[in-house]
């Protein structure tokens, strides 16, 4: 088993808070998969991720193919960092580090995936055919996506405190 490391670093132009009560949320994953893998959760969860949470969906990663994928919420310190493991799905090992950093101007986030195939060399052949760029591009899309989307968040912020007004809420927290 070959152990393969992922890592991304995306600037946000939004607080750590704002960055954290976006990510924590596990209905936003599929605003940020690409289209072309079919994200469906397929079971109710709250709104804020926690220690030992499991998180139920399907996707098609390969040939349109149906897989269901379980994960693990396994640690949490907010604002900073959770991590995610696979339980069940498309790989013998799957280990997501989210780490989020205030910087001056905004936060940075940075992705650190690991992970490994099952069936030995056949695993890295398919691998190095196929695995390793269409990861890429699900991380590349979702980089594009965070831009859209914070930008979007900063552009209604900007707009409502023209006149010196707060506005809190721009992920809909409500709070």
């Amino acid at each position: 088993m070959r152990l393969h490391r992922l890592k991304r670093i995306k600037h946000l132009s939004v607080s750590i808070e704002k960055a954290w009560q976006f990510f924590s949320n596990p209905i936003n994953l599929a605003e940020i998969t690409p289209p072309w893998l079919s994200f469906k959760l397929t079971r109710k969860v709250q709104d804020n991720i926690y220690d030992g949470m499991i998180i139920s969906y399907r996707l098609k990663p390969l040939l349109n193919i149906p897989v269901t994928w379980i994960s693990e919420i396994t640690h949490v310190k907010k604002p900073h960092f959770f991590v995610d493991e696979q339980r069940f799905g498309p790989y013998k090992f799957w280990h997501h580090q989210h780490l989020f950093k205030e910087v001056g101007n905004g936060t940075e986030m940075i992705d650190i995936v690991h992970y490994s195939l099952d069936y030995g060399m056949l695993g890295e052949l398919v691998h190095s055919l196929i695995v390793s760029s269409r990861l890429n591009k699900i991380f590349d899309y979702r980089h594009e996506k965070l831009t859209q989307i914070f930008r979007e968040i900063a552009s209604v912020r900007n707009a409502n405190n023209i006149d010196g007004s707060r506005q809190d809420n721009a992920l809909g927290s409500g709070n």
